[in-house]
């Protein structure tokens, strides 16, 4: 099966920050993509890495306030964040 694999926010100048998990690097950018803050004209740029290789997956994200499923539990809100990503590529290392 898929195991979960922890992904690290690689920001400016190789600074890495915060670790999201996920099956695939894209479930990790959802959560990378939810905690900031851009929006569908303005989205973010960022790379996550995956622990123990030294691939960087570049994304660009945004997340949006939209209306709550009509069959939502009684604790969530009206409104909830909905993130999106798009995949820009993926940077190798230099050799």
């Amino acid at each position: 099966m898929n195991e979960i694999k922890n992904y690290v926010v690689v920001g400016a100048d190789n600074i890495e920050g915060g670790v999201f998990t996920g099956r695939q690097p894209r479930q990790a950018a959802l959560k990378v993509a939810n905690a900031g803050k851009g929006t569908k004209a303005k989205p973010i740029t960022f790379k996550i890495r995956e622990r123990g290789t030294k691939k960087l997956h570049v994304f660009k994200g945004w997340k949006e306030v939209v209306a709550a499923p009509v069959k939502r539990p009684a604790w969530m809100p009206e409104k909830i964040n909905k993130p999106f990503v798009e995949k820009v590529g993926i940077e190798k290392p230099k050799k």
